[in-house]
This record gives structure tokens, C-alpha cells and sequence, in this order.
């Protein structure tokens, strides 16, 4: 009995214990709604954000059906300090602290889609591009500064720090190349990126990416070149 409490007691700690893995043409899925699956990844800086850029690939047939989270980066002051999220009927909902700015869509496309989300406080300019082209850019809280000790999930909408998930905003897909730099990359870098570079990403990394998984949630080669 003590040797399996012990065993039980081991897998409960590496079940909660980061990994760090090469990443390179794998792809989390994520195959029903769920209110218990998702990702979490942990952060390379610790640092607050005065600026940023997070690229991604996302394909999913949820888009006409309903609203889903895309990037939850919760911080202990702002259960949404960064989203990025899917509104049926809307389109893209790119928010820093709180506040959020709408990019206006009919759907995603019935193909693997890339994703780039950028921001700075100096200007309070916020971009967003969908496979290498840009939206127009809006304003979004200019002065204010990302925190740090973040909890960054895929998968899942923060309402709390850490949690308070709804299964209506699960994601049900697959997920990949998830790189985040303390940056606004230049239109050129975008590009870049969108083909496939990767430019050292200084806040999340996909070539070594620090990530749990939790729940149904599976890592599979990706579909997308």
C-alpha cells in the first residue's frame, strides 16, 4: 500500500511539473468541448510588457457555431491582461487589461489559419494579422503596462486567475507555433514569421517550449506546412 501511495504521489508531481520540449511541426488538440482541458505554458521572461507580439496557428470548424478563446494570458490584477478570443457574428477580440478592440469577420477560413496580435503602450497601437495581412490598426489602452507572474492557458477563457472556465469557450481544434516576443515586430518580421521563421522569440518559444497539459488534450504532428 505505501509503495503505491508513493508511486501515486510521483505521478501526481511530474503531472504538474513543466516540460520543455522542441515543438517544431507538433500541434496540441483539443477534440471535444471541455471545461477541465487545456494548456498551460509557462513564460521564459518574468518581466512586464510595455509591448508585444503573439503569433499562432489555429484551425477549428467552431467559427460559425460559437464563441471560443483563443490566447488567455491572465495576470493576478486582469483575468485578462492579454485574450485573444473568437466572437460569433463579430470576429476577432484582441484585449490588453481588460479593455478590447473588435477586428470584424464572417468566419475563420476552412484551413489552417496564423494569428499575429501586436501592442504597445507608447502609442497604445494595437495590430492584428490573419495569415500575413494586416487589419487596421486601433488604439487599446495606451500607458499601460502587462503585468508579470502570468498564467497563460490555450484551450481555455480565464474569468479567474488560473480558472473559472466555460465550456461554451473552449476551444475544439488544434493549436500550434505559439511564439510571443516582448516586441512589436515590424510588418517585414510578421511576414517572417508567417512563413515560417522564427526570430528567437524572447517570451514564449515554441523550439522550447515550457507547457502542462491538463485533461483531453493531445500533441499530434500538425497539419499545416
Amino acid at each position: 500500500m505505501e509503495k503505491l501511495l508513493w508511486c501515486s504521489l510521483i505521478m501526481i508531481s511530474f503531472s504538474q511539473t513543466f516540460a520543455q520540449k522542441d515543438m517544431s511541426n507538433m500541434a496540441f488538440v483539443f477534440p471535444e468541448e471541455s471545461a477541465n482541458s487545456y494548456v498551460t505554458l509557462e513564460a521564459q521572461s518574468k518581466n512586464p510588457l510595455k509591448a508585444f507580439t503573439v503569433c499562432l496557428h489555429i484551425y477549428t470548424d467552431l467559427s460559425t457555431t460559437r464563441s471560443f478563446s483563443i490566447f488567455s494570458y491572465a495576470t493576478k490584477n486582469s483575468s485578462n491582461d492579454i485574450l485573444l478570443f473568437w466572437s460569433k457574428d463579430r470576429g476577432y477580440v484582441f484585449g490588453v487589461g481588460g479593455p478590447e478592440v473588435l477586428y470584424k469577420a464572417s468566419k475563420m477560413p476552412d484551413a489552417p489559419s496564423h494569428i499575429c496580435a501586436c501592442w504597445e503602450s507608447a502609442t497604445g497601437i494595437a495590430e492584428f494579422w490573419v495569415d500575413g495581412k494586416p487589419k487596421v490598426r486601433k488604439s487599446l489602452q495606451k500607458g499601460y503596462t502587462v503585468e508579470t507572474d502570468a498564467s497563460i492557458i490555450l484551450g481555455q477563457e480565464q474569468d479567474s486567475y488560473g480558472g473559472s472556465f466555460d465550456v461554451k469557450q473552449s476551444l475544439v481544434g488544434d493549436i500550434g507555433d505559439v511564439n510571443m516576443w516582448d516586441t512589436v515586430l515590424s510588418p517585414e518580421r510578421i511576414n517572417t514569421v508567417y512563413v515560417g521563421g522564427t526570430l528567437s522569440p524572447t517570451v514564449l518559444n515554441w523550439q522550447a517550449l515550457k507547457y502542462k497539459t491538463q485533461g483531453n488534450v493531445f500533441l499530434k504532428p500538425r497539419l499545416w506546412s
